[in-house]
């Protein structure tokens, strides 16, 4: 519910809140709202954020590639055998197809 104003009567400043950390109360500012980026700025941004990538290198590129192809032979590997091992095993209980 919110509070009748009274004319000639200051509102009061609100406390600043505080937060309890380890048995010590420590006052938090409160945070100041963001400027608006204008349209050039943010472009301008964006381009310096691209300037820090670091590409990788035709060698870390390659290295890489194999590293995923023998890892997705292995996965494929480890999933058939648990797949035939699977079917071999419902096929021995049901007793079908046997």
């Amino acid at each position: 519910m919110a509070k009748a104003k009274i004319p000639g009567k200051r509102p009061q400043v609100a406390a600043k809140p505080q937060v309890a950390v380890a048995g010590q109360t420590v006052a938090v500012e409160p945070s100041a709202p963001k400027k608006r980026t204008s349209i050039p700025q943010f472009f301008s941004q964006v381009r310096a954020e691209g300037r820090k990538i670091v590409w990788p290198t035709r060698k870390e590129t390659w290295i890489t590639s194999v590293m995923v192809f023998i890892m997705v032979a292995i996965a494929t590997l480890f999933f058939w055998i648990v797949d035939f091992v699977l079917a071999w095993a419902s096929q021995l209980v049901l007793g079908i197809g046997a």
